[in-house]
């Protein structure tokens, strides 16, 4: 009679687990070996650190940089395209815009080397009304990171009445839905950054908690530190834990209209002229436009510190808008004023038209008031009033606005 024998245990061939102590065994093609599911959840993790550390870089296209969010980094002409369907000139901020963006970016993909790429924060020059907050905004856009942007005239020294520096990022962590890590590769755009400016070239012996003391207290955001962020507000929530930020990764871009930094800039000019060349000298300058001629030094005396000079290199001016690029910023972008308004009308299922002196005369009133593009929008807004609040009322179907009726609205307004 033959001798029974007890079947071999089953047993996982890694760890040694029974089926007892495992939620399943999974079994070879041969039947031979078994793995339970905690060794291959196991096995996934290291896979995936492995092929973290060993996929190499050089198997990408040397233009498809690739941001933290693993998207493809557009190069700087396509930012630049993308800029021109909604800003209208600027070509020079425009340029400098799309490659300091795509530097930045191509920084936070950067490995670990011996070569350190620092930041390059930028400031924009520019009248009211050129499309300072738009570039940035639009450049937030296309990359799709949390954008902030943040008014610098309510910034105050810690511990005086007002917005603490910290309030910048906590605008940020808000945009990022306090994902601090989605935060950290965001822009923060600095409004009215000329309104920090000191009052005068020389350091005052009294405290300027609004000026110089902001200026300083923005440095160590700028060059890139670890801040301790209340995330609703310092004063109200006293008990609240602090968010830590690294600004390390954070693009900074400051704008402001510097009002009557041009005479700055026109002395500066006037004071490399010397002898008979004089004339010849003074001549080649464009006095109708001085900011294409700023520098540094020109930010100094109107009152910025070295200190955040040397922390914004990138200096980009804007063109004041003529009359051509008024009538542009009209008509062409995707987001123009005048198909602001069809698209309202189109809504109520009336078709709009503005008669080409209409605009015509809207440019020639948004020059005489001197207000840039946002004096555009301040005009049209004047002169449809009447239709928007009785045309939802009537069975219209086409509505055209002639120079006629934009005169009329515009002298009954008392704006002429």
């Amino acid at each position: 009679m033959a001798k029974k024998t007890n079947p071999p245990t089953v047993k996982c061939s890694f760890c040694g687990k029974e089926p007892s102590y495992t939620d399943i065994l999974i079994p070879s093609p041969l039947g031979e070996t078994y793995i339970c599911s905690d060794c291959v959840d196991q096995i996934e993790g290291l896979l995936k650190d492995y092929l973290k550390e060993n996929t190499p870089a050089g198997n990408k296209k040397a233009k498809a940089v690739d941001t933290p969010d693993s998207k493809p980094l557009p190069t700087p002409k396509e930012i630049r395209a993308f800029l021109d369907q909604y800003v209208i000139g600027q070509d020079d901020a425009k340029k400098y815009l799309s490659v300091a963006v795509y530097n930045h970016y191509k920084r936070l993909a950067q490995k670990n080397d011996d070569v350190d790429i620092e930041k390059s924060n930028i400031i924009m020059v520019g009248p009211t009304g050129t499309g300072k907050t738009l570039l940035a905004k639009t450049i937030a856009r296309q990359l799709d990171v949390p954008f902030a942007i943040v008014d610098a005239t309510v910034l105050t020294e810690a511990g005086y009445v007002g917005e603490d520096i910290e309030s910048l990022l906590v605008r940020l962590l808000q945009a990022a839905d306090y994902d601090v890590a989605k935060a950290e590769r965001g822009i923060v755009f600095i409004d009215e950054i000329d309104k920090i400016a000191r009052k005068g070239d020389n350091p005052s012996i009294t405290r300027d908690v609004s000026g110089e003391g902001v200026q300083q207290g923005l440095l160590k955001l700028l060059e890139g530190s670890v801040v301790n962020v209340p995330p609703y507000g310092g004063r109200k929530h006293p008990e609240q834990k602090m968010i830590a930020v690294d600004t390390k990764n954070i693009l900074f871009i400051c704008g402001g209209a510097f009002d009557g930094i041009e005479r700055k800039i026109a002395q500066r000019l006037n004071t490399h002229v010397v002898g008979f060349t004089g004339n010849s000298v003074r001549s080649k300058v464009n006095a109708d436009n001085y900011l294409q001629y700023i520098a540094p030094q020109d930010l100094k005396s109107f009152g910025l510190i070295p200190e955040i000079i040397g922390r914004l290199p990138v200096l980009v001016h804007l063109d004041p808008l003529d009359r051509d690029a008024l009538l542009k910023v009209l008509t062409e972008p995707k987001n123009a004023i005048t198909r602001q308004y069809e698209k309202l009308f189109a809504m109520d299922g009336v078709k709009l038209v503005f008669a080409p002196e209409t605009l015509e005369f809207i440019v020639d009133k948004a020059i005489e008031y001197k207000l840039g593009a946002r004096g555009l929008r301040t005009i049209v807004e004047t002169i449809m009033m009447d239709p928007m609040y009785e045309t939802p009322s009537t069975d219209i179907k086409e509505l055209v606005i002639t120079r006629d009726y934009a005169e009329e609205k515009i002298k009954k307004a008392y704006i002429g």
